[in-house]
């Protein structure tokens, strides 16, 4: 197998064009990486670098923001904010040109999709502006931002001064890691903003090992050796599981077949023919668990505050903290509403995304039809049943691979950074962005008649 590897990876570089893509590639990664260790100006980036590695146990949300921006946040460098401002952007335009109809036409123009683009990257900007005012006001005032949190972070008196540089540095930062993501995919390899994200994320598999490690050694003696030989089998064949199965449904599909007539166009008789309509069973990907944890960011900090605000009246004030305390992270209330959510967000995204109407239109325009099925309207509510009976399955497994890393985290006392690894939206995204990757890179190298890196494993859909 590693010799077939070895060989795969050789005949990479014997095609120039592969070579020169796949070597751009890697050096606008490596520009990324340095991003995320050139720090802010007028910030002690290494008294928060240190924090984090101290407290990665506690997990949370900047836990898992740094991991995002490949330690960046941590770092306070200057792509803190990593490149997740303009992912947000691009899902918001992309719902609202589903939802909306001014710019669904905008879609469908000819040179609409530009614009579309285009409205994306001002709205990243503004995003920018906002989370980097969040930023930088928990950098100024770290001791109420970072609980336990000793020192200051601003090493300058001018705090306008500081806000003006923070906040632009950190945009100029994101809009970088933008750029960078284009060019990967105009003249790279794969999907350039994909590849920033999976980037970032695989540069935190150092500090999870290191936590595995010091999980392992911290009791040290007989003890140490007990927790190892109980643990790390247990913590392997879940890893070999969750990668398997992520790779299996992020593959998989149903196949439904469609039968085309025969027809006259012009004075020339096209013959009909039997293909095939692939439908995802992880439609929608990632994107119902950054959903769901974008929007639980909010209730928790939100009650506390109400708290905070409400000492005066006793009851609104315990009234809060127990709803402050629901919403904790890890929390079993907290894992009921997140899974709930990312049920919810699965079939939100495909009622959204997946256009079954449009779809059997197509199909009897171009003559098609699925056998035993009416053209039409039949086409449309055959779809719709198909399409949500695979999304359940597809939700179920994003809901359990999304809570396997806060199990193992709040209940099992697994450190955060290696528990990630475990589930969730890092695995998800760097199996299938890498997959993504090896599929184009399998392309060229079939295109001059050599074995790719896929050639085993394809996983066949049924009906």
């Amino acid at each position: 197998m590693f010799r077939s590897i070895y060989t795969t990876l050789g005949n990479c570089f014997k095609i120039p064009e592969l070579k020169s893509r796949i070597l751009f590639t890697i050096l606008l990664l490596a520009v990324c990486r340095l991003t995320a260790f050139i720090v802010i100006p007028g910030i002690n980036g290494h008294a928060l670098a240190k924090f984090f590695n101290e407290n990665s146990q506690n997990g949370g949300l900047l836990v898992m923001y740094n991991t995002f921006a490949g330690g960046a946040t941590g770092n306070c460098a200057v792509s803190s904010l990593g490149i997740m401002p303009y992912i947000s952007a691009t899902i918001i335009i992309q719902l609202l040109t589903a939802v909306w109809p001014r710019l669904s036409k905008l879609a469908r123009e000819e040179g609409g999709r530009t614009k579309i683009v285009q409205y994306g990257r001002y709205l990243t900007v503004i995003l920018c502006l906002g989370q980097g005012w969040y930023f930088a006001h928990n950098w100024l005032t770290p001791e109420t931002a970072f609980k336990g949190f000793q020192g200051s972070l601003v090493m300058t008196e001018n705090h306008y001064l500081y806000y003006f540089v923070t906040i632009t540095v950190m945009t100029a930062g994101t809009m970088l890691l933008m750029w960078i993501g284009e060019q990967i995919t105009d003249r790279g390899i794969g999907n350039g903003v994909s590849l920033v994200i999976t980037i970032g994320i695989l540069a935190r598999l150092p500090n999870a090992a290191q936590g595995a490690m010091d999980m392992f050694s911290s009791h040290g003696g007989t003890e140490a050796s007990h927790n190892f030989w109980t643990t790390a089998p247990v913590l392997l064949v879940l890893l070999v599981l969750v990668v398997g199965g992520v790779i299996a449904i992020t593959q998989a599909q149903r196949k439904i077949p469609v039968q085309y007539a025969s027809r006259m166009i012009g004075q020339k008789m096209y013959q009909g023919g039997t293909n095939y309509m692939p439908l995802r069973v992880n439609y929608s990907g990632v994107m119902p668990i950054i959903f769901a944890q974008s929007i639980l960011m909010f209730p928790q900090p939100l009650f506390q505050n109400l708290a905070t605000w409400t000492v005066k009246v006793p009851f609104l004030h315990q009234f809060f903290i127990d709803a402050a305390t629901l919403f904790l992270y890890g929390k079993p209330t907290y894992l009921l509403i997140y899974s709930l959510m990312i049920l919810f967000f699965s079939y939100f995204w495909v009622a959204t995304q997946f256009n079954e109407i449009q779809i059997a239109d197509d199909l009897k325009k171009n003559g098609g039809y699925i056998p035993g099925v009416r053209p039409g309207q039949g086409t449309s509510e055959y779809l719709h049943k198909a399409m949500s009976r695979i999304t359940l399955a597809g939700a179920l497994f994003l809901t359990i691979i999304a809570t396997i890393p806060i199990i193992l985290s709040r209940q099992m006392g697994i450190d955060q950074n290696v528990a990630s690894f475990f589930g969730g939206t890092s695995i998800l995204i760097a199996v299938g962005v890498l997959l993504d990757t090896m599929r184009q890179v399998e392309s060229h190298l079939m295109m001059r008649h050599y074995d790719g890196f896929l050639k085993k494993g394809r996983l066949r859909g049924r009906f």
